[in-house]
């Protein structure tokens, strides 16, 4: 039962509720008082809780740590209710009508937003850091002309350790600050070169006069013209939606950087580790699933057959819903503002998004979806962009990747910074056999 409540103040201002929890252990009877903290108790204060000495103790069991804060981060917010996301206490809606990519890693990275200076620093740094190591190219030439592009930028991020040895003094916080700096800029270069790699097109190298979105669109997409023109309007719609992606709190690639980076590897190891994370289907991949949804349902003409398979359960429903939010996805409203516009620039019809703007409005119409709360995400528009881009599916997550960098350095940062940092080493409910003799070969 819950003991009494007190509210505290820190030195910053911010108010804290202190509680205890009392738990009675029915095995012995006995009572324990559990401090609450933040609306958490630590996990630790359970081993307490023992049926006798030799007893190792309670353990708290979470799979897929539903529940369970492994970290106290300052970086970003979300309330999934009511379809809250903030940056460092800033609306993501002001972020992406107001600010830039690069300045929003700043403020991710480093907790406030620039001053002139500072801005014009960082946007110099960054755009003289995009170039890699001729070596690179080679490395890269040594993938079969059919890899996936995740895969190479997964292989190329790690490699980068190699190049940098010095980043490995994880106590010298200058470079910290370099591997930010050579993480942001090259992870676009790298990603195009994958991008490039897997079309059998030659590299295209950084363009430093143009901004960093028109860059990685330049990397990209440069052909035969002697200077690259980015059309305004699709290199603002990618800034925008590396804004929306940057950063989002403690999810499997973040969590991953964090657990690679407690042994406390350089941080280019510990984001290889985040990128690991976000090649897998089930985080990075969301948006290649929408894409491929939209293709199967084919026309507007199907989507009300297609939703009955969804309620009858012979068909999933992808784009909508989220583990966090439970309220429309305040980056899929921002998202959408874009489009229009971006397929105006590309001069082409999409035929996918007539299709999900037609399932959009059915599924908000049918209380079917409505009553579990199923809006769409930030994947649902997302993969629908970046193939009007002509990106293919398999690019989609090195797509995501790319701004993703920002969130996982800041993340590694305040994790070096964390008094309470120690080696992630999650415990086990073993249930396997015990006490069994080996038995030779021969009387197998």
């Amino acid at each position: 039962m819950a003991d009494k409540t007190q509210v505290t103040e820190d030195g910053k201002g911010q108010t804290t509720e202190v509680g205890s929890l009392t738990v009675t252990d029915n095995r012995t009877g006995s009572s324990y008082d559990i401090k609450i903290k933040e609306g958490t108790v630590r996990a630790m204060d359970f081993r307490q809780i023992k049926v006798d000495e030799d007893d190792f103790g309670l353990m708290t069991y979470d799979p897929g740590f539903s529940n369970t804060a492994h970290c106290r981060s300052a970086i970003s917010y979300i309330d999934g209710e009511q379809g809250v996301l903030e940056y460092r206490g800033i609306s993501i809606e002001q972020l992406a009508e107001h600010s830039s990519y690069l300045e929003v890693a700043f403020l991710l990275i480093y907790g406030h937003l620039p001053t002139q200076a500072e801005l014009d620093s960082w946007l110099y740094q960054i755009t003289h850091h995009t170039f890699v190591h001729e070596n690179i190219k080679e490395f890269m030439n040594g993938f079969r002309h059919d890899a996936n592009p995740m895969g190479m930028l997964l292989a190329s991020v790690g490699a980068l350790s190699t190049f940098y040895p010095e980043a490995m003094d994880i106590d010298d916080e200058y470079q910290w600050h370099v591997a930010t700096i050579r993480l942001i800029a090259k992870m676009p270069t790298l990603a195009a070169f994958a991008y490039r790699h897997s079309l059998g097109l030659p590299y295209v190298y950084p363009d430093n006069e143009l901004s960093y979105a028109g860059n990685f669109l330049s990397m990209l997409f440069k052909m035969a013209e002697h200077k690259y023109e980015p059309d305004p309007r699709i290199e603002r719609a990618l800034d925008v939606l590396f804004i929306l992606h940057a950063e989002h709190e403690q999810n499997c690639s973040t969590a991953a950087v964090r657990t690679v980076g407690s042994a406390l590897p350089d941080p280019f190891t510990a984001v290889a580790g985040g990128i690991a994370g976000l090649y897998g289907p089930l985080h990075g991949g969301a948006n290649i699933a929408v894409v491929k949804m939209l293709q199967r349902i084919g026309s507007t003409e199907n989507i009300l057959d297609f939703l009955e398979g969804v309620k009858n359960g012979n068909e999933r429903l992808m784009g909508f819903g989220h583990r966090v939010y439970k309220n429309y996805d305040p980056r899929a409203k921002i998202i959408q503002k874009h489009i229009d516009e971006l397929l105006e620039a590309t001069g082409k019809q999409n035929p996918l998004l007539d299709i999900g703007r037609e399932l959009e409005k059915r599924a908000l119409d049918d209380e079917y979806f409505t009553d579990r709360r199923l809006y769409p995400n930030v994947d649902f528009y997302s993969g629908v962009i970046y193939e009007a881009l002509d990106i293919p599916t398999d690019m989609f997550t090195v797509m995501f990747a790319v701004p993703r960098t920002s969130g996982w350095m800041a993340q590694w940062m305040e994790w070096m910074n964390d008094p309470e940092l120690k080696i992630a080493r999650p415990r086990q409910v073993y249930t396997g056999a015990r006490d069994v003799d080996y038995v030779p070969v021969e009387k197998r």
